[in-house]
């Protein structure tokens, strides 16, 4: 039998395995089987926590259409919980290793005693093209980029993973440009795609995640839409601001200087369970 437990950040849900004391990553096909709403467990993603030489313990994220994802927000949240409340780590703070490097995960406690928010310092934010990585040069910051003939206005930003954030477009254009967009030729890596609006306190973000379609949350989105509000002249930097998704609310800070993004959350345990062995047509464990 191979063990798993159901986690979720505001709507966004994944499958965590527990690999530290040994194994690898899912591949693609078992992500596809694993995050199936019908023959599998159902989720957004699976997060697979490894043994890791610069933090506690190093996250592996694979979308649900079997890609691998760089970095997670949501997911860094639940991970943190788990190995909080179930994988017998102790302490106020975690060092986790992902694909954009070691981040700090503050726990903020329950009454229960239990992980009920993560503060994740989410390192700098990326303006750079070439980092992000796009095929252009220099900042893409409120810049023109065309789909199927239309002209949309832009900023790139790349929160470890690349994020294209857009405060135009209605948001009934969403779900037709947001697969457009993912797999636009300016991003050899596709993208994620925001589609923001300002609200009277912060943001209001609906995200198109990549290799996922529409999702409830998105932890980086939400950063990167407030470090591009930022940028763009369309809110102050310094304070920490809500930023409303469908699944709920996320507290983002951008510093100043842009050296860092900050974001708190919640996470929550959703259930546990067992797969049992060629339960997907191959063996999990």
């Amino acid at each position: 039998m191979s063990r798993f437990a159901k986690y979720h950040g505001l709507g966004n849900d994944f499958v965590v395995l527990d690999r530290r004391s040994g194994g690898s990553p899912v591949e693609p096909a078992q992500a596809i089987a694993l995050c199936d709403r019908r023959r599998g467990v159902g989720a957004d993603g699976v997060l697979t926590v490894l043994p890791s030489s610069s933090g506690v313990a190093r996250m592996h994220v694979a979308n649900a259409d079997g890609s691998t994802a760089e970095m997670c927000g949501n997911g860094l949240r639940c991970v943190a919980k788990f190995l909080a409340d179930e994988g017998g780590l102790s302490g106020d703070s975690l060092r986790i290793e992902t694909g954009a490097g070691v981040l700090e995960c503050g726990l903020l406690r329950g009454p229960d005693g239990k992980v009920a928010e993560v503060r994740v310092d989410m390192g700098r934010p990326e303006l750079s093209a070439e980092r992000i990585p796009m095929a252009t040069a220099g900042r893409f910051v409120d810049r023109q980029l065309e789909v199927r003939g239309r002209a949309i206005r832009g900023t790139a930003v790349s929160m470890g993973n690349p994020h294209l954030v857009l405060f135009g477009p209605e948001r009934e254009e969403a779900g037709e440009l947001g697969p457009l967009l993912e797999r636009h030729p300016l991003f050899p890596n596709r993208t994620n795609v925001e589609f923001v609006r300002l609200s009277p306190e912060g943001l209001d973000v609906l995200v198109w995640e990549r290799g996922c379609g529409f999702t409830q949350a998105c932890g980086t989105g939400a950063c990167a839409a407030l470090v591009a509000a930022v940028v763009e002249g369309r809110l102050p930097a310094g304070a920490e601001l809500p930023v409303q998704l469908p699944g709920g609310l996320l507290h983002i800070q951008v510093l100043p200087d842009l050296s860092r993004v900050l974001m708190r959350g919640p996470a929550e345990r959703v259930f546990g369970g067992e797969l049992a062995p060629g339960s997907f047509g191959f063996s999990l464990s």
